[in-house]
């Protein structure tokens, strides 16, 4: 009995496969048709089944049902296979090289994030020209679908082809020019990296720092408006990844605009595990990542700008510093209209933020943000049931970054080296400053479940118990459990009370 055989039998039918696994029911008939159940998809039967079948199982039988040829001609070509140049073998690798296949992990750090297999099976369909009507349609979708996400009608909203860093230079290349007055908040790593923008654009940088672990005092931002007449921009980041703190995005937008600044928004891993408003507060340019808690492949970062932005940057004397971030440019290529080659689009990718952007239009935003809030509750309480204690204040905690003080006397790098090769369970460690001091719990996306959060608090109590660490093994798994229970119990009651 085939993989594919052995789903339908554990499950029932090939509908009740296809319901536990979020799929057409085609695609499982697909399955027991061919004999086998695709590669993609190992890690997520694993992981249904509870290991009843294994990740290794699925891999094995698809690789034999449908080998992948590499020569480009068959051993028994009509004129034979010449041998190869000895002049090109000495460019050959060293060692021999076989398809790679990356092991099944749990990723619980500050990103990447697992990818939903809908999202993985989507991505591998096959490639289309980025002018071809279909994928200009499909352009479209993914501007409505982000709009959402962001909640906002601005119409230049789109997902620049490059990571976050991409989004970040994109903004100040374009609102930034040689000699503007530009207000930086650095709390965190990536206030440094915007501070950087700044200076790189030609800009007069006007820092505001707080303390790492803090969030951005609106009082200090104020006070530099004041004493710096003229700063055009006030940059942010709104999700400080590298301490999990959460600023008052909507209050320093408030301030900005009050002083006649502009503000630019970094919202990297903020966008769909927390509230961002962007037309509610009013933000003027704000930029993304699709590999956070929009649980998408690397390499895309989602921008959207007001139209004040297009506006100042439409009449700049200057020419931006930049051809491939050319605001200008690009305008012509995500315009609704007849679009103009700018670039080669990474077409696949941008399949796949189409249906990782969908899944969350399918659960609603909001129950996106609640399940990021109700999951780090149970993680919170089964963490400090151990006796950790997290470095931001309660109330300004990332729910989906969670930075946690290490235990005197503990080794952290060997926690998570233990936690990787022992468990397969991936966090974050602490960056700058905090480098050896913290470690950082993702909980965003398709890896904020419940299952990942039990086998966290699992394995990394078992890991300090063998550490010598005082954790009772247990205890925090039953902390979380009450947690959960508390939650389940209000919602029971609130649902009451409103019918």
């Amino acid at each position: 009995m085939n993989c594919a055989e052995r789903l339908v039998e554990m499950f029932g039918s090939q509908a009740e496969v296809a319901r536990a696994f979020q799929l057409d029911r085609a695609v499982v008939h697909h399955w027991v048709k061919t004999g086998y159940v695709p590669v993609r998809w190992a890690g997520e039967v694993e992981r249904v089944t509870q290991g009843r079948i294994s990740a290794v199982d699925i891999i094995h039988e698809a690789s034999a049902k449908n080998p992948v040829r590499v020569k480009s001609r068959p051993d028994d070509a009509p004129f034979g296979i010449p041998p190869e140049d000895p002049a090109m073998t000495q460019y050959a690798p060293a060692k021999r090289i076989t398809s790679f296949h990356p092991p099944q992990r749990t990723l619980m750090g500050p990103g990447p994030t697992e990818i939903h297999p809908r999202v993985l099976t989507t991505m591998s369909q096959p490639a289309i020209g980025y002018l071809d009507p279909v994928f200009v349609e499909m352009m479209e979708e993914l501007k409505s679908l982000l709009r959402y996400v962001y909640q906002t009608k601005n119409p230049l909203t789109f997902p620049l082809s490059g990571p976050g860093s991409v989004g970040m230079e994109f903004c100040f290349v374009n609102m930034v020019a040689p000699g503007d007055k530009v207000v930086v908040c650095q709390n965190g790593v990536f206030g440094g990296r915007m501070l950087e923008n700044v200076v790189r654009c030609g800009g007069t940088p006007i820092v505001v720092e707080d303390k790492w672990g803090d969030p951005v005092d609106p009082q200090k931002v104020e006070d530099a408006l004041k004493k710096n007449k003229g700063a055009s921009v006030l940059a942010f980041v709104h999700a400080e990844t590298s301490t999990g703190a959460q600023s008052d995005a909507k209050e320093l937008t408030r301030i900005a605009h009050k002083h006649g600044a502009l503000v630019i928004v970094d919202a990297v891993t903020s966008l769909a595990g927390t509230p961002v408003r962007v037309d509610d507060w009013e933000i003027d340019a704000i930029y993304s990542a699709s590999q956070k808690c929009l649980s998408c492949t690397p390499g895309l970062s989602p921008v959207s700008f007001s139209e004040r932005v297009v506006e100042h940057v439409r009449h700049r004397k200057d020419k931006i510093h930049s051809w491939f971030m050319d605001m200008n440019l690009l305008l012509g290529y995500w315009n609704a209209g007849a679009r103009t080659y700018h670039h080669t689009a990474p077409t696949n990718s941008l399949f796949a933020l189409h249906e990782a952007l969908l899944l969350i239009r399918e659960e609603g935003l909001e129950n996106c943000w609640a399940r990021h809030q109700r999951h780090h509750v149970a993680l919170k309480a089964g963490l400090e049931a151990m006796g950790l204690k997290f470095l931001v204040k309660e109330e300004y905690q990332l729910p989906q970054m969670n930075a946690v003080l290490c235990p005197e006397g503990v080794d952290e790098a060997q926690v998570r080296s233990r936690l990787l090769s022992e468990f397969g369970l991936e966090i974050g460690a602490g960056l700058g400053p905090l480098k050896g001091k913290i470690w950082r719990f993702g909980l965003m996306g398709y890896s904020c479940r419940p299952d990942n959060v039990m086998l966290c608090l699992s394995a990394l109590g078992s890991v300090l118990d063998d550490m010598g660490y005082p954790v009772h093994v247990g205890d925090a798994e039953s902390a979380a459990h009450g947690a959960y229970a508390q939650m389940h119990a209000k919602d029971a009651q609130r649902k009451k009370r409103a019918a």
